[in-house]
């Protein structure tokens, strides 16, 4: 059996810091000469690392559109899908430091650190951006389940042992950690169910074949209402869920961490070329029509600086990594 954690907007605390990661020493200073970025001659290549399609897709589409229209050069994307994202993803840390390729990637690029032979540190091997969308995770179960909350629920499952399940929309996503560190603190014995993404997961749910699911609540949303939701990841509720505590106010840790969806450059892109895609980023994040757009998708909109990314991915990294040890979680 396998089992899991996921997701957060943990300590924002190195917002004075320059760079990324640790990575600030081996970036050149900002006083120094560069050549004018974005090149007018150049197109830039915005790569995702999964199919076209789903939300990763769409966001980086939309951001594209909008540096496009800003620095009048082609912001071309390119989807990279295979080897869950790692193929993607291994194209831009080869890539020229240029600020001629960025990753549009989410938060699979820290949580796959301690499960796979990944051939890239996801820490050293890129410089953050920003997170476009924040995305939070629900517990739901069927509406017929007598628990009203989280703390109500592990009770139900302890009272009964070997009768209950959850299911993920994949071994090693964020749905099969939360599972999992619900497990571990509620010392329950749910059997993990992977699905191969949302929606046969939600579809499962439908059908009665699961005890309970984390759902994503963006993909998710137009059928939360067919279900009982007990509780969202994250510290804060979200607006168009206000009756759906976190898991934080019901007493459980460690949920804390949210989904999301980010830009990063390749380790080694020069200091003003960061910066300069950082403060576009965050002006194109903070735009009416794309703050709409992206709550449309039932996202979060986001937009950090570098320093508070790459303490997201700190924090992060570490959280998942605890729980993937203490759970004891291998893919076969």
């Amino acid at each position: 059996m396998m089992h899991i954690a996921r997701r957060s907007l943990l300590g924002l605390a190195l917002a004075g810091t320059t760079g990324a990661l640790g990575l600030a020493g081996s970036l050149p200073a900002a006083a120094e000469a560069s050549p004018a970025y974005p090149d007018p001659n150049r197109p830039i290549r915005m790569v995702v690392p999964y199919p076209a399609g789903g939300a990763t897709d769409v966001l980086a589409r939309l951001v594209a559109q909008k540096l496009g229209e800003a620095w009048k050069v082609p912001v071309v994307v390119d989807n990279r899908p295979g080897a869950s994202g790692t193929l993607g993803t291994q194209l831009v840390a080869r890539a020229a430091p240029d600020g001629h390729t960025v990753l549009f990637s989410i938060v699979a690029l820290v949580q796959q650190i301690p499960l796979m032979n990944l051939p890239y540190d996801p820490l050293k091997d890129f410089v953050p951006v920003t997170r476009v969308a924040l995305s939070p995770s629900i517990l739901a179960v069927p509406r017929s389940t007598p628990a009203s909350n989280v703390r109500e629920f592990v009770e139900l499952v302890k009272a009964q042992p070997g009768k209950y399940s959850y299911g993920s929309y994949g071994a090693g996503s964020s749905s099969h950690i939360q599972g999992s560190l619900l497990n571990l603190q509620g010392g329950l014995d749910m059997v993990h169910v992977p699905y191969q993404g949302g929606a046969p997961l939600v579809n499962a749910m439908m059908g009665g074949q699961l005890s309970a699911a984390f759902v994503d609540a963006g993909s998710s949303r137009p059928h939360l209402p067919k279900f009982k939701l007990l509780g969202i990841t994250g510290t804060q509720r979200v607006s168009w869920l206000p009756d759906v505590p976190t898991f934080k106010e019901q007493g459980l840790t460690g949920f804390e961490p949210l989904g999301w969806f980010g830009m990063l450059l390749p380790a080694g892109t020069p200091q003003p070329v960061v910066q300069k895609f950082s403060a576009e980023s965050l002006r194109i994040l903070a735009l009416p029509d794309v703050r709409e757009k992206i709550e449309a998708l039932g996202l979060v909109p986001a937009g950090d600086t570098p320093a508070e990314f790459a303490a997201v991915l700190r924090s992060d990294a570490a959280a998942y990594a605890a729980i993937i040890r203490d759970a004891q979680i291998r893919l076969n």
